[in-house]
C-alpha cells in the first residue's frame, strides 16, 4: 500500500512538473520580447511630423490597403475595395472587428475624419483637396468621390496610417503634434512609450485586437545613429533582428553575421534602385545620342561588385526593375566603350584639336558638373572615370543633402547619382515617373522631362480605370525609357535582412520590407 502511495506521489509529482513546464514554455513564448535594430533614427515623436516615426507607426495605426508580396494592392484596414466604371468612385468597405486600443470602436468615420484631417492639416496628403470632392459613410464603408480618374488611389491609401477621430480632432497642428506616452492604435499592437534619449520605441500588444494573436509579447524599435554599434548589438544578441526603410543591411557587414552561425537573411529584390540622373534641359545631356553614348561607357559589373558587393544585377534599358508589378524585358545595359564612342562620333561629337577632350556641337571642350553627396562619392568617381574613358571631361562638386537638393531644383548641375526608394518608384504615375514628370516637384525628384509623348502616358496611367489598361501603359512607358534613357539604371540591387535564428516567420513586403502587419502576427520563437 505504502509502495502504490509512493508511485501515485511521484507520477502525480511528474505530471505536475511536466504541466509547470509546459505552461512555462508557452509563457516564455507569449511573453517574449522581439527587438528590432534600425539605422532610421527618430528625431521626435510624432507620427505625423517625424518620416521615420511615421513609418514604425503604421503596425499600431495600419493603412487602408497594404502591398501583397507580388506587387497587387490589396486591402488591410479595407476589407476589400471597388472602383467605379469611370474611375471617380471608389468603394472601400471597412472591417468591422477593429477596436482601438483604448477600448473604442474602430468605426468607418475614423477613415473618413483621417482623410479630410489630411487633406486640410499635412502637406504631403495635399493632393487630396485637388482630387477627392467629397468622402461619404455608407454603413461599413467609405467611399470617395473624386473629380477625375485616378488610378493610384489604392496605392496612395497603403501610405498613410489611419488616426482615432476621439483624440485627434483636438489636434490643431498636427506636424507639430508629439507624444512620448501611449499612441492610441488599432493594430495587433500599439505604441506605448517612446523614449527618446534610448532611442527606444515600446510597442505593447492592442488588448482590444480581434484578430491573429501575435506569437510574441512585446516589441521594441532600438534605434542606432551609428551602423558600426548596431552591427555589434546584432552579433552579440542585443537586438534580434535588423530594420532599414528602403533599404539593406550594408552587404560589408554580412560575412560577419554569417560567421556567428546565429543569423539568416529575408532575401527580396529592392523595387527602388540606384542611377545616373541627367539635366534634360542642358546640353549635351538633351541629346538622346549622347545619352545612349552614356550609357554604353558605364562598366555596370564594376559597380555592381563595388557598390553593391555582387548582391544584385545588371539592369535594363527599361529603369524599372525587374521586382515591380507589370515589369516588361526591354534590353540589357551593356558596357562597350567602342560602341559608346562611335555613337557620338556619329552624333558630331569631336576632339579636333586632339587634346582628348571631345567637343560639342559648337566647337567647345565638354566638361560636366556631377553634383553629388558623400554617401555616392565613391559611384561618382567611378562615373567620372567612365567619362574620362570616353572623352569627356568632369568635375565633382560634393555638397550636403540640403544643398544637393537646392541646386537641383535650381538646374544647377549636369549629372548626378542618385537612388529610388520604393515609394519613389510607385508615386506619382508609377514606374519612376514621379522622378521626371516636369510638372513635378520634390526633395528627391528632377522635374526635367516635359516630352508630350511621355507627359500623356503619365496622364493616361493616372487615368487608367483597369488593370489590362495599366499593364499596357506601364509597357509603353518602359519602352520610352529604354529608347530615349531620360535616366540610367546602374544596377538592380537585393535587400538583406538579418535576423536571429532564434526567430522565424518573416515576411517581407515590396513597399515597407518586414515592417508590415502580417509580418508580426507570423513571426515567432524558434523553440
Amino acid at each position: 500500500m505504502k509502495r502504490a502511495f509512493h508511485v501515485f506521489a511521484s507520477a502525480l509529482l511528474l505530471s505536475i512538473l511536466v504541466s509547470c513546464i509546459a505552461v512555462q514554455g508557452g509563457e516564455d513564448a507569449g511573453t517574449a520580447v522581439l527587438k528590432i535594430g534600425t539605422p532610421n533614427v527618430i528625431k521626435s515623436a510624432s507620427i505625423l511630423g517625424d518620416t521615420n516615426m511615421g513609418v514604425f507607426a503604421h503596425l499600431s495605426n495600419p493603412t487602408l490597403t497594404k502591398m501583397a508580396a507580388n506587387g497587387s494592392i490589396v486591402g488591410l484596414t479595407a476589407k476589400s475595395y471597388d472602383v467605379s466604371e469611370d474611375g471617380k468612385s471608389w468603394k472601400f468597405d471597412v472591417n468591422d472587428d477593429l477596436y482601438w486600443s483604448d477600448g473604442e470602436k474602430f468605426t468607418p468615420e475614423d477613415v473618413k475624419f483621417t482623410f479630410d484631417y489630411l487633406a486640410e492639416n499635412y502637406p504631403a496628403a495635399g493632393w487630396i483637396k485637388n482630387t477627392v470632392d467629397s468622402i461619404a459613410v455608407e454603413d461599413d464603408a467609405v467611399v470617395f468621390n473624386l473629380n477625375k480618374p485616378y488610378s493610384r488611389l489604392n496605392l496612395e491609401f497603403a501610405t498613410y496610417p489611419i488616426l482615432p477621430k476621439h483624440i485627434w480632432e483636438t489636434v490643431d497642428k498636427p506636424m507639430e503634434y508629439t507624444n512620448e506616452g501611449e499612441i492610441v492604435g488599432f493594430g495587433p499592437f500599439f505604441i506605448a512609450k517612446t523614449d527618446l534619449s534610448s532611442g527606444v520605441i515600446y510597442f505593447e500588444k492592442n488588448p482590444y485586437w480581434k484578430g491573429a494573436a501575435p506569437k510574441f509579447g512585446s516589441l521594441e524599435i532600438h534605434t542606432f545613429a551609428n551602423a558600426d554599434v548596431l552591427a555589434l548589438a546584432l552579433e552579440k544578441g542585443e537586438v534580434d533582428a535588423y530594420y532599414k526603410y528602403a533599404g539593406t543591411y550594408p552587404y560589408e557587414s554580412m560575412q560577419n553575421l554569417k560567421d556567428t552561425g546565429d543569423f539568416d537573411f529575408v532575401e527580396t529584390n529592392n523595387i527602388g534602385l540606384v542611377f545616373l540622373a541627367m539635366n534634360l534641359q542642358k546640353e549635351p545631356m538633351s541629346d538622346k545620342s549622347f545619352r545612349e553614348a552614356v550609357s554604353y561607357a558605364i562598366n555596370y559589373d564594376e559597380i555592381l561588385n563595388i557598390d553593391a558587393l555582387g548582391y544584385g544585377q545588371t539592369p535594363n534599358a527599361g529603369f524599372v526593375p525587374s521586382s515591380m508589378n507589370n515589369f516588361k524585358e526591354t534590353s540589357k545595359l551593356e558596357y562597350n566603350i567602342d560602341e559608346a564612342k562611335s555613337i557620338l562620333k556619329r552624333a558630331g561629337y569631336n576632339d579636333t584639336n586632339s587634346n582628348g577632350i571631345l567637343e560639342n556641337k559648337e566647337g567647345k571642350d565638354i566638361k560636366l558638373t556631377f553634383l553629388t553627396r558623400s554617401a555616392y562619392q565613391r559611384t561618382t568617381e567611378l562615373m567620372a572615370e567612365y567619362l574620362k574613358a570616353l572623352g569627356i571631361d568632369s568635375e565633382l562638386k560634393t555638397v550636403d543633402s540640403s544643398t544637393w537638393i537646392k541646386e537641383k531644383d535650381a538646374g544647377e548641375y549636369d549629372l548626378t547619382v542618385t537612388r529610388s526608394t520604393p515609394w519613389g518608384m510607385l508615386m506619382h504615375a508609377s514606374w519612376g515617373t514621379g522622378y521626371f514628370d516636369s510638372r513635378r516637384t520634390g526633395e528627391g525628384v528632377f522635374h526635367v522631362l516635359d516630352d508630350p509623348v511621355f507627359l500623356n502616358l503619365c496622364d493616361d496611367i493616372l487615368k487608367a480605370t483597369n488593370e489590362n489598361q495599366l499593364q499596357d501603359y506601364a509597357y509603353q512607358l518602359q519602352d520610352y525609357y529604354a529608347e530615349n534613357l531620360p535616366a540610367v539604371a546602374l544596377y538592380w540591387n537585393l535587400v538583406e535582412t538579418p535576423y536571429n535564428r532564434a526567430w522565424k516567420g518573416w515576411y517581407s513586403d515590396p513597399l515597407y520590407g518586414i515592417f508590415n502587419v502580417d509580418n508580426f502576427l507570423s513571426v515567432e520563437k524558434s523553440q
